[in-house]
């Protein structure tokens, strides 16, 4: 697929860029848009060498989408899934990654869990051919769910016949943690990258203020309209909602991100669940798979998770029931938006 010209997506993104050919060379840009994994990207990097740079993160994209992807004759990750239960040679790094996935899969009590990916196709969300699977289908696919179908040695691994795996909970913030070390290894002095609900911000805006991002209204998926606004800098910011992906039968809507202890949609009381971190490489995989899985577990096990400290990281949940609660990491740096109609509380 071709590269092409970028036109900033403002979905998720609030920010004013400065043209090119400053004569200050750390604000020299580029951006390019491309689509990968499924999503559209935006690549934007500042400095002498944010040009190479930018193309570097495209590659890097492209390389892993053909590398991770569930779908694709020629990925490992398709190869594994149809070895009958055979092991095969993954290499290190997918290794790596599945092994990470496992690990964030039994913190979060199986909330996370790369091998609901059956259970997603039953469902339609991997071929876009939507239906609603019954009871006794869903119990059939939920036998092959779970950490213990799941083998991995150095730089292979093995699935349980009937197991499946699917690192899409994970791919585009690994793809992330790469960007930023790319940028870093160019010397880029500030950037950004969507990844669609993805992003990260590096240093500050050429201004010299920080970046501001848009939390999604869930209620107003396809407006430019907010349930918050944040003021980063250096850091990764992944929002998983029910509105990103769904379908609706029979007047009932269902959404993409499936509860593995049930099958079904999560039924957790939240409408979108934005997971903050510092840039710290390894913590766009985190922030990928925690809000994934806080999104199952709902506002008040979330809560309980992020008040344990095993990972270091803030919230933004925006509820069913109209409020949006942040945890107190984020209290100085979070904007309300009075027209989006939620209340608003800290939490500590």
């Amino acid at each position: 697929m071709k590269r092409i010209t970028a036109v900033l997506m403002a979905v998720l993104m609030i920010t004013g860029l400065t043209a090119c050919g400053e004569a200050d060379p750390d604000k020299a840009r580029e951006s390019i848009q491309v689509i990968a994994m499924d999503t559209p990207m935006v690549f934007t990097a500042y400095g002498e060498k944010s040009t190479h740079a930018v193309y570097m993160a495209e590659d890097e994209a492209r390389r892993l989408d053909a590398l991770l992807s569930r779908t694709d004759e020629n990925s490992v990750i398709y190869q594994l899934n149809h070895a009958d239960g055979l092991g095969i040679t993954v290499g290190e790094e997918v290794c790596g990654l599945i092994e990470a996935a496992e690990a964030y899969s039994q913190a979060t009590g199986g909330a996370f869990d790369i091998s609901i990916a059956p259970v997603v196709s039953a469902w339609g969300f991997t071929t876009d051919r939507y239906r609603v699977p019954d009871e006794a289908e869903l119990a059939e696919l939920l036998t092959h769910v779970g950490s213990e179908h799941i083998t991995t040695a150095e730089d292979a691994a093995a699935l349980d016949p009937g197991t499946q795996i699917d690192l899409g909970g994970i791919a585009k913030g690994y793809a992330s943690d790469r960007v930023v070390a790319i940028f870093r290894e160019n010397n880029v002095p500030r950037g950004k990258a969507e990844l669609g609900g993805n992003i990260l911000v590096m240093g500050d805006k050429p201004d010299g203020t920080p970046w501001r991002v848009g939390v999604q209204d869930p209620a107003k998926p396809d407006e430019e309209a907010y349930a918050a606004i944040l003021t980063l800098e250096d850091a990764f910011i992944v929002t998983s909602g029910s509105y990103q992906r769904y379908f609706e039968e029979n007047g009932k809507r269902y959404h993409h991100i499936i509860d593995p202890a049930t099958g079904h949609p999560a039924d957790s009381g939240l409408t979108s669940v934005t997971v903050v971190a510092d840039s710290a490489e390894g913590n766009g995989t985190m922030c990928d798979a925690l809000s994934t899985a806080l999104f199952v577990m709902g506002e008040e096990r979330a809560l309980d998770f992020w008040r344990s400290g095993t990972y270091d990281f803030e919230l933004v949940l925006v509820t069913e029931d109209g409020r949006v609660v942040v945890t107190d990491g984020l209290k100085d740096i979070l904007t309300e938006v009075e027209e989006s109609g939620y209340t608003y509380e800290i939490v500590s």
